[in-house]
């Protein structure tokens, strides 16, 4: 990666309208645990009995962990994080190799023995990638599908070979995809074959193509491969079966019988039958052969959502909406309740004589299962006939006869971290409320990534009430839990319209009246580790208001100073102030692109230093670097300053004054007493002109009230006679107040401020 001095627009290219976001993910303490629904599993099983088999499993928090199992314990032993937005399904194929598809539109590969390694992303779809399918002897091939109506199938070997040549032939100015490692692979991003079956050609041409099953119309939900690869089933809301035979794409039968949307799929090793579970409650056994169904059977209550069965075919798991996990022989029809739990079930993974099960809680947990001879548990009794009809359960429910579960509790849990679902950002802009899944509230400081207080089981919005400060402060961030914990967004310019005072952030080192820019402190937090792994490997120390720049980046920097403005207060720009270091411990991760190589996700503990504005954003870049501001909105306030109607004091100030909407009400009140007692010539004030503290005679449209010190050897303001008070609206105003809050909760009109002051006789 080239060295980046002011980022700003290298050979006059044409700026795209939006710029690119900065997101930043806060992460639990224990980052080793899910924090939201888990979408998948899959079970690695070891070649030696002294190995570990591994459990990996797929969460909404867009991470995959990889769980190490022995015996009655489950240890994480490493976090795949790479993935924008939700992992939605994950295979094994070959000896090693993890595939994992997400809603970020991306299938992803990986080392599943390393710590972590993103070798290829994979960007043939156009939506949500919602299913994968493995064939479990020709190991290297896969398929995938998604909302947009594509189904693709790929050979793992061929894109993971036409990766590493691609990677051997490329320069640094190809497009690149940043892994979870830190190391750059080659994206594939070949063509997109949408659900009408034209074909949108990329920018690239060169690399891997998958083999496109063109012939969906709607979304796709669920996908099933036999063992060779042979034959590929999908299903979706289209509400059919379409067969496939995955070494051309091309369509072989179209099998129609539920009512409602295909949400799971399995197929035999040979490829004969089909099992599919759909959101109409049913389970349908498909002879592909004869291509009709030849059972039906009634288990559900509601939507089924994940199968599983033994190697034989002859005993199937089902799971769903009902949070209920079912064992049915294929054969007999008799079905039995092996467990009930709290949340709908997604996915389900035999392992040995168990059967693991993932829900929309961030738990996972162990079931025994009977896998080597299911007939164990039908021994025991409490098994039922599975109707043809879907009403023939749900009666069974409603007449309060709902069989008793096998078992109460699993043998095994993997627990994770309850997943916030509720939130709320305070009026100080620094602080979130939330609310989790087990009713856990707890306070946010979004400039720290940190949970600074946990306030227990207690009522949300009483809460919220309790917190409530009466102060305005602009909206410079935006926040969502869609991934099961907080993302926090920096867009430009507008997140670079909140400015307080040092003295609010209780920072000691600087004067109180110095203006600190809440999104420019909070990337150089979130920046440091990469800034310091920078300065080492370019050998260079930083300036203090960002790195030196050598004489053939002198035309960049002068560029980037035709567009953006220079922030004022420049000195000390490297240091991190204490109220925007971030945690080392749980560390927050980044979500961002730059110019080339799409989006990408890491901890900022993993950045390396090599990452420049091929993968930052230009203006974090210009921030942090150079501490250069894009130009923003107008962060003064226009205000008239009268006399009350009672009071016989009058100050020359006819005109409009305007300062900085931070301001506090004492600056005012100092503004006011300046006037009065001081003796200074009206020949230095100018109605329409200006006042500046120790300035006569700007030509400034109108005056202005500054918010550093008026006069040197002034004492300060609560010391000062007379006493003056500032009101609005007939409301005395608190000297803490700034002009922003007034304006929010005592003015409430669009109308320019006024003020009124008076003297306080007595005091």
């Amino acid at each position: 990666m080239h060295h980046v001095g002011s980022v700003g627009n290298p050979n006059n290219a044409t700026r795209p309208r939006k710029e690119k976001r900065l997101t930043y993910v806060l992460n639990d303490s224990d980052d080793t645990k899910h924090c939201a629904g888990i979408n998948c599993l899959a079970v690695l099983k070891s070649e030696s009995s002294d190995e570990s088999d591994y459990l990996f499993t797929g969460s909404r928090d867009g991470k995959l962990n990889r769980w190490a199992l022995s015996g009655d314990a489950a240890t994480c032993s490493a976090t795949f994080e790479s993935h924008l937005d939700w992992v939605n399904d994950a295979v094994l194929v070959g000896d090693s190799t993890l595939v994992s598809c997400s809603s970020d539109t991306t299938l992803k590969t990986w080392n599943a023995l390393s710590t972590g390694t993103c070798t290829r992303t994979l960007c043939q779809h156009s939506d949500y990638v919602t299913c994968l399918a493995a064939a479990e002897k020709n190991s290297n091939i896969v398929a995938s599908g998604g909302l947009g109506g594509e189904v693709f199938i790929w050979d793992i070997e061929a894109a993971l070979a036409s990766a590493a040549k691609c990677n051997d032939a490329v320069d640094d100015d190809t497009s690149n995809c940043v892994n979870g490692s830190g190391n750059l692979f080659p994206m594939t991003r070949l063509r997109t074959i949408g659900s009408s079956n034209s074909i949108s050609m990329q920018t690239q041409t060169e690399g891997y193509i998958p083999v496109a099953a063109k012939g969906h119309k709607e979304s796709v939900y669920a996908l099933a491969m036999n063992e060779g690869g042979t034959i590929l089933v999908s299903g979706g809301t289209e509400k059919v079966v379409r067969v496939w035979d995955p070494r051309s794409g091309s369509k072989t039968m179209k099998l129609k019988g539920h009512t409602d949307n295909i949400r799971a799929l399995l197929l035999d090793s040979t490829g004969r039958f089909c099992l599919s579970g759909s959101s109409d409650s049913m389970l349908r056994l498909w002879d592909l052969g004869q291509q009709r169904c030849v059972h039906s059977y009634a288990v559900h209550t509601d939507s089924v959502w994940a199968l599983a069965s033994n190697s034989t075919f002859s005993h199937v798991y089902s799971g769903g909406r009902d949070s209920s996990l079912y064992l049915t022989d294929m054969h007999t029809r008799e079905s039995i309740l092996l467990s009930t739990g709290e949340q709908p079930i997604l996915q389900m993974a035999l392992h040995d004589d168990n059967i693991w099960v993932a829900s929309t809680d961030s738990s996972v947990h162990r079931w025994p299962a009977e896998v080597c001879n299911p007939q164990k548990i039908f021994q025991r009794g409490n098994s039922f006939l599975a109707g043809n009809l879907s009403f023939s359960r749900a009666r069974v429910s409603l007449e309060g006869s709902t069989p008793v579960p096998e078992y109460k509790q699993p043998t095994l849990t993997i627990l994770g971290i309850p997943a916030i679902v509720q939130h709320e950002v305070l009026n100080n802009k620094r602080h979130v409320l939330t609310k989790d899944t087990s009713g856990s509230v707890k306070l946010w400081e979004i400039t720290k990534g940190v949970a600074i207080e946990d306030y227990g089981k207690v009522p949300f919005d009483e809460k919220k009430e309790e917190l409530f400060e009466m102060v305005s402060i602009p909206a410079w961030f935006t926040v969502d839990s869609r991934l099961g914990c907080l993302s926090v967004h920096l867009d430009t310019p507008q997140c670079f319209s909140a400015e307080l005072y040092s003295q609010e952030l209780n920072i000691v080192d600087k004067p109180e009246d110095d203006k600190i820019n809440l999104a420019r402190e909070t990337l150089k937090g979130l920046l440091a580790h990469w800034l310091r792994k920078r300065k080492q490997r370019m050998g260079t120390p930083v300036s203090c208001n960002g790195e030196l720049l050598s004489e053939n980046e002198i035309g960049t920097k002068s560029l980037s100073h035709s567009r953006v403005e220079v922030d004022g207060s420049s000195e000390n720009e490297a240091v991190i102030y204490t109220p925007f270091e971030f945690s080392i411990v749980s560390p927050p991760s980044i979500i961002t692109e730059g110019t080339l190589g799409g989006p990408w996700r890491k901890k900022i503990t993993d950045l390396d230093g090599t990452e420049d504005d091929k993968d930052i954003p230009w203006w974090c870049l210009d921030c942090v670097l150079n501490n250069i501001l894009p130009p923003r909105e107008n962060t003064k306030c226009s205000f008239y300053l009268y006399p009350c109607e009672s009071s016989n004091v009058q100050i020359l100030t006819q005109g409009k004054l305007s300062a900085p909407r931070i301001l506090k009400i004492h600056k005012v009140i100092n503004y006011v007493i300046e006037k009065l007692v001081l003796d200074k010539p009206l020949d230095s004030v100018n109605v329409q002109g200006s006042f500046l503290p120790g300035i006569a005679g700007s030509n400034l449209q109108h005056q202005t009230v500054g918010d550093g010190s008026f006069r040197s050897g002034f004492k300060p303001w609560q010391k000062l006679r007379p006493s003056i008070e500032i009101l609005c609206n007939n409301q005395i105003l608190p000297p803490e107040m700034s002009l922003a809050t007034v304006r929010a909760y005592i003015w409430k009109k669009p109308e320019d401020l006024s003020l009124n002051y008076r003297v306080i006789h007595g005091r």
